[in-house]
C-alpha cells in the first residue's frame, strides 16, 4: 500500500529544493502516490522551475494577485487548500521553507490528516 504524499510549494526556492525530493518519489509509484499542489505565491518564478524539472502539479491554487497582501495571501491559501487536503486526506504533507505558504500549510493538515504528520524539509538539515 502506498502513502499518499502531498508536497506544497508556493516560491521558487521552495520548488528549486523540494522538485530533487518529487522527482526521486516519483521513481517509486508503488510507495508514494504524490499530489502535489502549489499556490503560485510567485507565479512566473515558480512555474520555470515545475518546467525545468517537469513537475505537474495536481492542485494550483493560484492565489497570487497585483499588490498582494500578507493578509489576502493567508486568506486564499486557507480557503483553497482546506479543501483540498480534507478531499485528498494526505498521509503527509511536505512542506519547505519560511514562508506564508509553508506556516499556513500546516493549518489543514492538523484537522483532516489521519495521523498528523508533516516533514518540513529545512528541519531534515538542521538536525
Amino acid at each position: 500500500m502506498s502513502q499518499k504524499i502531498m508536497p506544497v510549494i508556493g516560491t521558487r526556492p521552495e520548488a528549486i529544493k523540494l522538485a530533487p525530493v518529487i522527482k526521486e518519489m516519483e521513481k517509486y509509484p508503488k510507495e508514494f502516490e504524490l499530489i502535489t499542489v502549489t499556490t503560485a505565491q510567485h507565479r512566473q518564478m515558480l512555474d520555470q522551475v515545475l518546467k525545468l524539472f517537469k513537475i505537474t502539479p495536481s492542485y494550483d491554487l493560484d492565489i497570487m494577485e497585483d499588490n498582494q497582501t500578507l493578509p489576502g495571501i493567508t486568506a486564499r491559501i486557507m480557503e483553497k487548500f482546506d479543501p483540498i487536503v480534507k478531499k485528498e486526506k494526505p498521509d503527509c504533507i511536505l512542506i519547505q521553507g519560511d514562508t506564508t505558504t509553508t506556516f499556513f500549510r500546516r493549518y489543514p493538515g492538523r484537522k483532516y490528516v489521519r495521523y498528523w504528520k508533516y516533514r518540513h524539509r529545512r528541519s531534515i538539515y538542521n538536525s
